[in-house]
């Protein structure tokens, strides 16, 4: 039993970084109407700012988090000014091919600037606290208690401000917002920013749990998509719960199958899923 639940922690924090990665290509597929495969590389800058902050700076954590958050917002807006505006009114393939170069790019450059090596956020042995017989690290329950507060805030942007609210129409009809007079760059704009924002936060969290890598964003960029769909492909909510279902499958698998399977058993699920509700748990596109 113990084992159980202790797989269940590490499967809740595994899900809380899948969550915040899938929000953000959610919303931008509800959005831009298109798959971002440059999602995963925009967490891997996230996380290496976050950590020059937080190691090189010596910022405190949930200041670096913020710092880093914008940072990589602003990262996004120079790649869609340059790369994605201009080809907003091309099909998505377009874009999704596109996305492609962009995660290549963005990864050669995090290679160019801070090379190869891994790094890590925490040096030394982390000593996890003993609950019940259970493991947990601090770390994990900043992971945890992070993501709820970034949902909460999603949330609550997206029901209760204008521009939520605008997102929430164009996400529904393009057209007809338009036409009803919202300013869709701007809606786009700030498409942009919450999508970095989580992505950001998502990869922080994943440095913090794991390592900082080049590639770790390209990694978890498979399961990441896999929650999303499972999910429902354009729902951030939905994304929420196909982070979390994938991230506890993922870790209780392991009590069966060896763990080098982690990943098959997620996208079974992800299989069965699309045959029997295609529109995934909360219900997409």
């Amino acid at each position: 039993m113990i084992d159980f639940l202790q797989l269940v922690i590490y499967g809740i924090v595994l899900g809380c970084i899948l969550s915040l990665g899938a929000v953000g290509v959610s919303l931008t597929f509800g959005i831009l109407r298109f798959a971002n495969f440059a999602h995963g590389d925009l967490m891997t800058v996230g996380a290496y700012l976050g950590f020059v902050l937080t190691r090189q700076v010596g910022t405190p954590f949930w200041v670096s988090l913020v710092l880093a958050s914008l940072l990589t917002a602003g990262v996004a807006i120079v790649v869609d000014s340059l790369v994605f505006r201009h080809l907003r009114r091309r099909p998505p393939v377009i874009l999704l091919i596109s996305s492609f170069g962009i995660a290549l790019i963005l990864r050669s450059l995090i290679q160019i600037i801070w090379g190869s090596d891994q790094l890590v956020y925490r040096q030394g042995i982390q000593q996890p606290w003993q609950i019940g017989g259970l493991n947990l690290k601090p770390d994990q329950l900043t992971v945890v208690v992070g993501t709820i507060l970034l949902v909460i805030g999603l949330s609550l942007f997206l029901q209760r401000t204008k521009t939520g609210k605008a997102m929430r129409a164009m996400a529904d009809n393009a057209d007809l917002a338009k036409i009803s007079g919202i300013n869709t760059e701007r809606v786009v704009l700030w498409t942009w920013v919450l999508g970095s924002i989580t992505a950001c936060a998502a990869g922080i969290f994943l440095g913090l749990d794991t390592q900082v890598s080049p590639v770790m964003g390209w990694r978890i960029l498979l399961p990441i998509f896999a929650a999303t769909i499972l999910g429902g492909i354009g729902s951030p909510y939905g994304a929420i719960a196909g982070g979390l279902v994938i991230g506890l499958a993922s870790e209780l698998s392991t009590l069966i199958v060896s763990p080098a399977y982690k990943s098959a058993v997620a996208f079974a699920i992800l299989i069965v899923m699309l045959i029997v509700k295609p529109t995934g748990l909360v219900g997409g596109r």
